[in-house]
């Protein structure tokens, strides 16, 4: 055996014993149909009767390297840990049918006492009448006379013993009678030992053996009865039913006693409950800890009774936990039904954590007695529980689709007289930012939320908790994404969304006051409320610190995945946005388009000089930018990289079409006449002009990498007409000043002087994409 385990050992072993130690133990590693019967000739000394392990070992230790022992103790203690891990398992999966069988046992004792009592007394019977045959046959053949018998037996005296057997019955009875137990006890084990005695040393006959045994056994049986009626009197408590089941169990009679022990204090029990009665106005809370207050000290006055009288006998502490873990279920159970039910469909989140955390808290006094319950109690909660979850956070997202629907999409400062909560208070904790109406409220009732979930984090509600509130916040986005004009159609069936009817934010304002609210929610509001509630958690004091800190270490890519998910659904309010915008920008009421081939194309049949700016499209994108970010940066205070990226990804969007509209360069690069010079020139300065005033503020890196593109594609197609583009395109100046001359005009600043450029300025780096460089890209 030792050299099989020592093979699979070194395939999948715990301690990484080296093949060298295992060969050691048990010898070569079978790998054959001629090693396997080696190995089957090897084992035949360890099934010998004067197998001697510690000179086994020894002699096969002294060929070993200090390494090898080394790796070989490893091993050897990775196996008792996994034997000792393997016997716990079974032990705990095989714990109902123990018990059963253990009374199973007691039962069939109990059956066999009673055969053992008809046997002895058919025994004296049959006994009896063999020794009255034999007085009687003795009495015919005897020599002697009636007469001279009668007077020697007269003149026998009784001995001490005898009259002791005479009495003892007489004596039994008394003390039955009297109730005095030990007494009784005493008298029989007394009895018990003469009767060993007289049977190995024949000091007694077998008649007076027979008559003995038999009246010690039916003593016992009066004794334990009598015990038996005791311990099941409703009036017997404390004192006197620990004494019952001690006596019943020096009686040899255990397991009836512990029965006798638990079911005593369950009869209690269902006594004092009687009294404490659920009603439809009682408070759940009230009932739950009364409820507490009786089971678990009944419990713990079962065990304090059963540790006293059984000890630690495993067979006892077994059925007691199993008797405690029934008691701690029926408990569950009417909490649910009286307590639980009605406040977790009404969503009564803050009462179900209240009752839940009563009785949990009850039941860890058990703890110290080393009976741990708690686990019981969380898995038939935990359904209750997740429907309040559920329930509360339906009510959550109905309350705010029904204030968005009036929501005037402004931003307000939270009122005075609440906290971040939303829950009156005298005092202001933290200094919110501004939202909207609806904003503020979602954000109260999810802080509420977090201070009424936070009790139950122990039930490890963590996952499902953020999980749901996702869906909540995802489905407030949706309503956002309805507030932007346009955009019903594009998330009528989006999850959550429905039909829920929304006010429209028709100005520019209230469309980013939109984003503003999702913003702040997702990056702010809701993880710092997460992160506190996490951090309550593992600062309770239920926990150690290592399980502390390996929650800590499970919990933050969690948290960190939930805040990705909120962030996407910013993303997807974002991407609305900027879509809506582009479109407005792009496309008139009446579906034409402000951004088609045949501007440039057509710029070539005016024989006029024009007057040279750039297209309308890029004059009102540059001015719809720079009347956002002003807007923004009274929205987005610290921070302002969400406008940043808010206005690139709208610059992004117009440029990404325009590159992606396969109608637009199929017009220009094989239309009905070719792009000549001044369309070319006109199209230079409108992607020029877009790589100003977006430098540093309003264009990404991928962004400019696609203008560069853009402008190579229209060279390209300029270059088929067999004409050098750089022969007809001004100089890097004649750009920039109409581009900064447009650029001051829309935002009102005064156009800088060559070599006064604004450091701050979009212009400012223009150097890094100069004209030339631009030029000379797209000829090569």
């Amino acid at each position: 055996m030792a050299s099989a385990k020592s093979s699979r050992s070194r395939a999948s072993g715990p301690s990484g014993l080296s093949s060298t130690g295992i060969q050691h133990i048990g010898g070569s590693i079978p790998g054959s149909q001629e090693s396997v019967v080696q190995l089957s000739d090897k084992l035949k000394i360890f099934k010998t009767d004067n197998f001697d392990p510690d000179a086994y070992m020894q002699s096969k230790c002294q060929s070993m390297n200090e390494k090898e022992i080394r790796h070989m103790c490893a091993y050897l203690q990775d196996l008792k840990k996994a034997s000792a891990e393997e016997m716990r398992k079974s032990v705990y999966a095989n714990y109902a049918a123990f018990i059963k069988t253990s009374k199973e046992i007691s039962d069939l004792e109990g059956e066999l006492l009673s055969i053992r009592n008809l046997l002895s007394s058919q025994a004296a019977l049959i006994h009896n009448l063999a020794e009255g045959v034999h007085v009687e046959t003795f009495s015919e053949d005897s020599d002697y006379s009636t007469e001279d018998s009668t007077t020697k037996i007269e003149e026998q005296e009784p001995s001490n013993l005898e009259k002791w057997l005479r009495e003892l019955p007489d004596m039994l009875d008394v003390l039955l009678a009297e109730r005095r137990v030990e007494e009784a006890l005493d008298a029989l084990d007394e009895a018990e030992r003469v009767a060993s005695d007289g049977k190995e040393n024949h000091t007694l006959s077998s008649t007076q053996l027979l008559s003995l045994q038999n009246t010690i056994i039916e003593c016992r049986q009066k004794l334990s009865d009598q015990l038996a009626e005791a311990a099941c009197q409703s009036s017997t408590r404390g004192v006197e039913l620990r004494a019952a089941a001690s006596a019943l169990k020096r009686l040899g009679d255990g397991h009836r006693a512990h029965s006798l022990l638990l079911n005593a204090h369950y009869r209690r029990l269902q006594y004092n409950m009687q009294t404490i009665h659920p009603t439809s106005t009682s408070y759940g809370g009230a009932y739950t800890a009364a409820l507490s207050q009786q089971v678990f000290s009944a419990i713990a006055q079962a065990v304090n009774d059963s540790l006293e009288v059984f000890g630690d006998d495993s067979a006892y502490t077994s059925e007691l936990v199993t008797w405690s873990a029934k008691q701690t279920e029926d408990f569950a159970r009417l909490v649910k039904r009286h307590a639980l039910a009605s406040s977790a469909a009404a969503g009564g989140l803050r009462a179900a954590a209240e009752c839940v955390q009563i009785a949990i808290g009850h039941c860890s006094l058990l703890e110290a007695r080393g009976l741990s319950l708690s686990s019981v109690l969380m898995k038939l909660f935990r359904p209750s529980v997740e429907q309040a979850l559920e329930a509360n956070l339906k009510r959550i997202e109905e309350s705010t689709a029904a204030l968005a629907a009036a929501d005037d999409w402004v931003f307000t400062q939270p009122s005075s007289g609440t906290r971040v909560s939303g829950r009156s208070t005298n005092t202001i904790a933290i200094v919110q930012p501004k939202l909207s109406s609806s904003a503020h409220r979602f954000n109260s009732m999810v802080q509420d939320f977090f201070e009424d979930v936070g009790p139950l984090m122990s039930m490890q509600l963590g996952s499902s908790t953020l999980d749901g509130l996702h869906k909540v916040f995802n489905s407030y986005v949706n309503l956002l994404i309805n507030a932007l004009p346009g955009s019903m159609e594009d998330v009528e069936n989006l999850e959550g969304s429905g039909n829920k009817i929304v006010r429209l934010a028709e100005t520019e304002a209230q469309q980013l006051a939109l984003l503003a609210n999702a913003s702040l929610l997702a990056e702010e509001l809701l993880p710092r409320a997460a992160t506190k509630l996490i951090s309550l958690y593992q600062n309770s004091g239920a926990d150690d610190s290592r399980k502390k800190s390996s929650d800590r270490h499970n919990r933050l890519p969690e948290q960190r995945e939930w805040k990705r998910k909120l962030q996407r659904c910013v993303d997807r309010l974002r991407d609305s946005f900027c879509r809506k915008h582009a479109l407005d920008l792009i496309f008139t009421e009446d579906g034409e388009t402000h951004l088609s081939a045949e501007m440039y194309l057509s710029m070539d049949d005016s024989h006029e000089e024009p007057e040279w700016s750039p297209s309308l499209i890029f004059l009102e994108l540059y001015a719809k930018l720079n009347r956002m970010s002003g807007i923004a940066a009274d929205m987005f205070i610290g921070r302002e990289r969400f406008s940043t990226l808010l206005m690139m990804r709208l610059t992004e969007t117009v440029i990404l079409w325009l590159s992606e509209d396969q109608n637009f360069w199929e017009d220009l690069e094989e239309g009905p006449r070719p792009l000549g010079p001044l369309g070319l020139q006109q199209f230079y300065l409108d992607m020029q002009f877009v790589i100003l005033f977006g430098q540093g503020r309003y264009l990404s890196r991928h962004v400019h990498q696609v203008i560069v593109e853009i402008m190579d594609r229209a060279m390209a197609a300029f270059s088929a007409t067999g004409v050098d583009p750089d022969s007809v395109l001004p100089n890097d100046d004649w750009f920039i000043d109409i581009a900064q001359e447009n650029i001051s005009k829309i935002s009102g600043k005064a156009r800088m002087g060559n070599g006064e450029r604004d450091l701050n300025s979009p212009t400012a780096s223009v150097s890094a994409m100069s004209m030339s460089s631009v030029r000379s890209h797209g000829s090569s």
